[in-house]
């Protein structure tokens, strides 16, 4: 009589349960997950929780295991000559096989970067009603203080708050953004945005083509930051900070704290990209897998939450614009009789508009195919 008793209450509670109205409920807060970790909460709130198959941390081949994502030094790449072209074949093995990797020696001091790291958990560990100014889903703001981009379209909720910025072509006034991390913001942009050029030009090279090419497509001019802040998780095996994903864009650059989470698909294993002192991570996007006609690849990732925290990361994303006609498909300088076009050419706000219907999960690439 127990067990059915018990039976009936969890029936009962799936029956009673309205996504809709928690979803609307969590939004309305404007607080965030972590708003949600200082109400004291012992469990996972039921718009969090997912599948158990999705949390699948499955390592069971012992090489694959022990892999790492490849790590390049970059402080030789304007010495020219063989050193330069040694880093441009690095970048080319890995984003042929990984389209992941990480950069050390890149040009952005270690101070900026930690000065980086603590001014997102200052914004986000500041009281709510500090934050709660910034809060929206607005897609015309530049600034603006979010939890889930995808929250009313993803199957659960991720375990993670962003404060997100245009910071470039059209960077918002300094005034507008939060006075807890506005210095470090504006200097860490400075210099990511230099980082950015840089690899666009060794990412061409490393296709083939002169270092200018993917500048002038414009694959870069349009740079977001999104600082993302992971709460501590009571249950982190019922949840995920992100879920799995590609990026949407051509390129990220992902600043991380050292508390690790990260994870990329590789030969079907999860890989862990362990934090390395002073590395950025550098991913490939859905965008540059289409233009190089898959030569390179945007892979599938998704961050674990844990116990302890927060966890702390800052991702740029390297895009176009979306507002203008330009069409982007695999470079002709890239085709031949012998690789013929995989994708058809698309305009980049035909594929965002995709990608944020269809929710987080399988690529979206594969509505583009021809």
């Amino acid at each position: 009589m127990v067990d059915t008793h018990l039976h009936q209450n969890s029936v009962q509670d799936v029956l009673d349960y309205d996504r809709e109205k928690e979803l609307k409920a969590f939004d309305d807060t404007k607080a965030g997950v972590k708003g949600v970790v200082d109400s004291g909460i012992v469990k996972v709130p039921p718009m969090f929780v997912i599948q158990t198959n999705e949390l699948s941390c499955e390592t069971s081949n012992s090489v694959l295991s022990h892999l790492q994502i490849p790590v390049i030094d970059l402080k030789d790449i304007h010495e020219g000559g063989f050193l330069r072209k040694q880093v441009v074949e690095e970048i080319q093995r890995a984003s042929e096989t990984w389209g992941f990797f990480q950069i050390v020696n890149h040009g952005i001091s270690e101070d900026v970067m930690d000065d980086m790291i603590k001014g997102v958990r200052r914004f986000h560990e500041q009281p709510t009603e500090i934050k709660r100014e910034y809060y929206t889903r607005e897609k015309t703001k530049k600034v603006k203080f979010l939890s889930n981009f995808l929250l009313y379209q993803s199957k659960a909720a991720n375990w993670r708050d962003t404060l997100y910025s245009v910071i470039a072509p059209d960077a918002p006034n300094p005034e507008e953004l939060p006075a807890a991390c506005r210095d470090i913001i504006i200097s860490y942009s400075d210099n990511v945005k230099r980082l950015g050029v840089t690899l666009l030009e060794l990412l061409s090279e490393a296709l083939g083509l002169k270092p200018n090419h993917l500048i002038e497509m414009e694959c870069a001019v349009k740079q977001e930051l999104g600082g993302h802040y992971y709460p501590a998780c009571p249950e982190p095996n019922r949840t995920m900070g992100n879920s799995a994903h590609s990026d949407p864009d051509f390129f990220t650059i992902l600043l991380q704290d050292q508390t690790g989470g990260l994870q990329v698909l590789y030969q079907n294993q999860w890989i862990d990209v362990t934090p390395v002192t002073g590395a950025l991570v550098v991913n490939l996007g859905d965008l540059f897998q289409l233009i190089s006609n898959d030569k390179f690849k945007s892979i599938t990732h998704r961050v674990l939450v844990n116990q302890e925290g927060p966890r702390i990361s800052v991702a740029c994303f390297f895009n176009t614009h979306q507002q203008v006609n330009r069409l982007y498909g695999p470079i002709k300088e890239l085709l031949s009789d012998d690789n013929p076009p995989l994708y058809r050419e698309i305009q980049v706000r035909e594929y965002i508009v995709h990608y944020a219907s269809k929710g987080l999960g399988n690529s979206a690439l594969a509505n583009f195919r021809l």
